[in-house]
């Protein structure tokens, strides 16, 4: 007689399974807009210089991410930008009226997004249902190719869509957009 084995899940399980809901949800909240996009699949990424080393269809589309917020954790920002540009805080929280900006901890970015590191997008801005994360955009996506490159909530694909469109589908979501030069 054979004995019944028992099921060990481990956190990455969990993550995974986590990574692959998130994704899907992404994905058919996309096609059911009528959004076309081109899903990319690649090993799982962490920062840009991980994902600078993959073979990408759209490198100029590509997306650095980055939730930050004040000194007094009164309010987060998600800002899309170019990968090859720098982000200067100082200059961001003097266009914008901020107090002193530094990098939100992973426990804000799972409470507020829904997101854990690695995987930061706007498209975690689905699950902040009550608004609190202000998200700015680069105009620069709006350029001729007009195409941003972004994870679906989860580090091991990129989805490629119209900026124009990614804005039309956050706002028609209630995520209030707004577009930022980041030099």
């Amino acid at each position: 007689m054979s004995t019944p084995q028992a099921t060990v899940r481990s956190h990455d399980d969990d993550q995974t399974e986590m990574r692959r809901a998130q994704r899907a949800r992404v994905l058919e909240a996309l096609a059911r807009a009528g959004i076309a996009f081109e899903l990319h699949e690649h090993p799982a990424v962490y920062n840009m210089v991980e994902a600078r080393a993959l073979e990408r269809p759209h490198p100029l589309a590509q997306a650095k991410n980055l939730f930050v917020r004040d000194d007094k954790k009164a309010r987060y920002f998600l800002m899309s930008v170019r990968d090859e540009k720098r982000v200067d805080l100082k200059a961001f929280r003097a266009a914008h009226g901020t107090r002193r900006l530094t990098l939100a901890e992973p426990e804000a970015l799972a409470t507020l997004l829904g997101l854990f590191p690695g995987a930061v997008s706007p498209f975690g801005l689905l699950n902040d249902r009550a608004h609190v994360v202000e998200f700015f955009v680069d105009r620069d996506f709006l350029d001729e190719e007009n195409l941003i490159g972004l994870h679906p909530n989860d580090n091991t694909a990129t989805v490629y869509l119209k900026t124009s469109d990614l804005i039309a589908f956050l706002e028609a979501s209630g995520v209030r957009v707004t577009l930022c030069r980041f030099d």
